[in-house]
């Protein structure tokens, strides 16, 4: 490999660089290969060094509004016991309400939930239902945009332009600050967040282009 060339573990394929992408449009974003952004490329490199995600052994997985870089390849591994669903007003699939998740107790092994929490009204209630359907000694992933010092919502914003100027998309209930993992604890769940430079040394930030939006990873347990 030329040791300029990028490389993406989704998609286990090389590029000359990755994409720019996004309307403020982020450097080496973008796989040209599968799609995958430079969060998603960090996500899969956590599941595979940090969780027992791939070990073949059978696993429950509920995924949440599936990236298209991910749904195939995950339910290639992962097999029946992967669910991908989307939101009630999604297209085609299995849709789901996440304030009243239509799953028993402990249903799940694994959740994965990337960028959705701030698309729904009341989050601190989808976070409960995230524990009540996760088994005891399952984990889940909890991903949202930290884009504020403290989280900011107002209940009072019901309108889309107000959302709009409020959060930044005409979908969304607030910005997230640090403080969410309190959220998390409330909701009953232990916590460890981890930046990209914990988990992957320099060498590999480059290679695999994760750059600032790479986010954190919110891993969270019973």
């Amino acid at each position: 490999m030329n040791s300029e060339n990028k490389y993406c573990p989704v998609c286990d394929q090389t590029s000359a660089d990755f994409l720019p992408y996004g309307v403020a449009s982020r450097p080496g974003a973008f796989c040209p290969q599968c799609e995958s952004l430079e969060r998603d490329r960090f996500s899969w490199l956590y599941m595979q060094e940090k969780t027992d995600l791939f070990d073949g052994r059978d696993k429950k997985v509920l995924h949440i509004a599936p990236e298209p870089c991910f749904e195939p390849r995950l339910r290639d591994r992962l097999g029946d016991g992967y669910l991908g669903v989307g939101f009630p007003d999604a297209g085609a699939g299995e849709k789901i309400d996440l304030m009243n998740i239509n799953y028993p107790d402990q249903s799940f092994d694994v959740i994965y939930c990337n960028r959705v929490l701030g698309r729904v009204a009341d989050d601190k209630k989808a976070l409960r239902e995230f524990r009540r359907v996760l088994k005891t000694d399952g984990w889940a992933i909890l991903l949202v945009p930290i884009t504020s010092k403290a989280t900011y919502e107002d209940p009072t914003i019901t309108d889309e332009e107000g959302r709009l100027k409020a959060y930044g998309k005409k979908d969304r209930f607030r910005r997230y600050g640090p403080d969410y993992v309190d959220r998390l604890v409330e909701a009953g769940f232990q916590v460890e967040v981890s930046d990209v430079e914990q988990i992957v040394p320099p060498q590999g930030i480059r290679k695999f282009g994760l750059v600032e939006e790479s986010g954190r990873i919110f891993y969270c347990t019973k």
